[in-house]
């Protein structure tokens, strides 16, 4: 469904189940938890999605979900990813909003209300987020606060960074406006956004795993003629563990996959006219990635071989893609003009 065909009742309507998927997450679930029961804007349905985790939090989850009724469990055989394991519970999805949560973020008590209040607010909007606030191991917020995220932007070079993060908290985020899209670790969506954005029954795409697949869904909205909308009175904590600068404190697979997805996001949502307007910040980055992986980083040389591998799939889902397009070039290519000096920050 386009975002022009929204009808009143669809404005009203206001049911949302929250999805949280874990993965050996049990230090963070006592406190993602209470987040969850203080909503002042409960949610209908509350799935905790679990992906074969061995460090105590399916007992944990099971002695949970036993004390609290409305807490469902879908437990997964493997680690499906972020993509895999969202997809299976988005199969489920019945209410009209979603909230995908990561078990590393505690939502303050308004989240909830405040972003559904958003999307009442901006009828075109496909995805609402809140303010982050980094946040320590018992996802308490870190002194200052320190911003964690005010949506997602998008530079020159086809970076996707968080707004704001790292920043001290001076208010100068404070207002609502659109972004980019909204990163996966807080976000809600509109259901009828994420069906429209569908590709081969999936809505995630399972081929980038873990990383960037907010991103890619951010690019596909785009196209698709969907907004996104950064909403500052919603506020959470979030115990960011990757970010850039520290990659050398990063698992190698996660490191692989964020090199391999780099190129599977410009490769399926890339359009001629933002390539003719990014191409040479592109080409830059594409070659010192290239260049530091070859060099630093030889863990993640299987992920450069892996998108050569996935080409003809990728360029299937692009096809899908660009023929079901509803935005103008300018509609997507004004988002890629962040300062370059961004692009520097590894």
């Amino acid at each position: 469904m386009s975002p022009d065909r929204f009808q009143e009742s669809d404005r009203l309507a206001q049911t949302v189940a929250v999805h949280v998927l874990t993965y050996n997450s049990r230090p963070f679930l006592e406190p993602c938890l209470a987040g969850l029961n203080a909503q002042t804007r409960r949610p209908d349905r509350l799935l905790f999605i679990d992906c074969a985790s061995h460090d105590g939090t399916v007992p944990w989850l099971r002695r949970a979900a036993s004390r609290h009724g409305g807490l469902d469990l879908l437990l997964l055989p493997q680690n499906r990813g972020y993509a895999g394991g969202h997809n299976e519970g988005l199969r489920q999805l019945a209410s009209d909003f979603v909230l995908l949560l990561n078990p590393d973020v505690r939502l303050h008590p308004t989240y909830l209300e405040e972003t559904l209040a958003a999307f009442n607010r901006h009828p075109r909007a496909g995805a609402v987020t809140g303010k982050l606030w980094r946040g320590d191991d018992t996802l308490k917020p870190l002194a200052g606060p320190i911003l964690d995220s005010t949506g997602m932007i998008m530079t020159r070079s086809q970076r996707h960074l968080d707004r704001g993060a790292g920043e001290r908290d001076r208010g100068q985020f404070d207002r609502e406006e659109e972004v980019f899209g909204v990163s996966g670790a807080a976000a809600v969506y509109r259901r009828t956004m994420l069906e429209d954005l569908e590709v081969g029954g999936e809505i995630l795409d399972e081929a980038f795993f873990a990383y960037r697949e907010d991103a890619d869904l951010a690019w596909r909205a785009r196209l698709m003629g969907w907004s996104a909308i950064y909403a500052p009175t919603a506020t959470a904590v979030h115990r960011r563990r990757i970010r850039p600068g520290n990659r050398r404190q990063v698992p190698a697979l996660i490191n692989r996959h964020s090199v391999k997805n780099r190129f599977l996001l410009r490769l399926k949502n890339q359009t001629p006219s933002n390539f003719r307007r990014t191409w040479l910040a592109g080409t830059l980055r594409d070659f010192s990635v290239i260049g530091y992986v070859l060099l630093r980083e030889w863990s993640s040389v299987p992920g450069l071989l892996e998108v050569v591998v996935r080409l003809r799939e990728t360029h299937g889902k692009r096809r899908i893609i660009m023929a079901r397009r509803r935005a103008t070039d300018w509609d997507v290519d004004r988002w890629f003009g962040e300062p370059a000096s961004l692009d520097l920050r590894s």
